[in-house]
């Protein structure tokens, strides 16, 4: 009997290592599925998410290519980063399917709502950046430019500067679930964060100073969404906990 034991623990432990094995194949192939679909429109693409900074770039100013390759390699470099941004989902659903069979049925309760949350949130964080902040942030820096100095701007090097953009709203927008894994795993109280509210304000103007440019407006328009975004948190962790506690009494 005690040799079968780790034996039994040792095709348990390969049995999760090819589920995992298969869920990411499932992922890498969704994601090349998907990219392949939006490679044929990556020029089309990269013009959409150009817009914001070409609508405020001086007249007969336009964006260049320093690099030989960048304009074969930087279109199609966006639509693989596209085709994961419109892969979340699946790529979510299936870690999903990995982890839940270990959870219990409060936890099952409580992770599900998490991931289609943040999904969303990510999204909104990204839109949010794209609709409101790209067209103050490149207003305003375009017009900074000094006298004698034309705007034009490499295709490279604003793509990598709107994924970081991207990304950064992105994370802010996913204050919530932070702010509820907080309090999910006991590292802290509602109340405390309650108590730590002039911190998180004075926390979120900072974070905004440093992703937006040197202007109170734009500032502004970052920091409050967080700021409100924290609240929501700690709304939604005081209702979690007290559901949690509910179901653990339950069972």
């Amino acid at each position: 009997m005690t040799s079968q034991a780790p034996l039994g623990n040792e095709q348990s432990f390969f049995s999760h290592l090819v589920e995992l094995r298969d869920r990411l194949l499932k992922v890498v192939l969704c994601v090349l599925l998907v990219f392949v679909a939006t490679a044929s429109y990556a020029n089309e693409i990269y013009a959409y998410l150009a817009e914001p900074l070409l609508q405020h770039m001086p007249k007969n100013s336009t964006m260049i290519a320093i690099d030989v390759a960048s304009p074969f390699f930087t279109p199609f470099k966006l639509a693989f980063v596209v085709a994961v941004f419109i892969s979340i989902p699946f790529i979510l659903y299936q870690f999903w399917g990995f982890v839940a069979p270990g959870l219990y049925r409060h936890e099952k309760l409580m992770v599900a709502p998490l991931l289609l949350a943040s999904t969303l949130l990510f999204y909104s964080g990204a839109a949010f950046a794209y609709f409101l902040v790209f067209p103050l942030v490149f207003g305003y820096l375009t017009s900074a430019a000094p006298a004698g100095v034309a705007v034009m701007t490499d295709i490279a090097t604003y793509l990598d500067f709107v994924l970081a953009m991207f990304f950064a709203f992105g994370l802010s927008f996913e204050i919530p679930i932070f702010t509820i894994v907080l309090v999910w795993t006991g590292i802290i109280t509602p109340e405390t964060l309650s108590e730590k509210r002039p911190y998180v304000i004075v926390g979120v103007f900072v974070i905004a100073m440093f992703l937006t440019p040197p202007d109170a407006l734009s500032q502004t328009l970052l920091a409050v969404p967080m700021w409100l975004l924290f609240e929501s948190g700690l709304l939604f962790s005081r209702l979690f906990v007290k559901k949690e506690s509910a179901a653990e009494d339950r069972e």
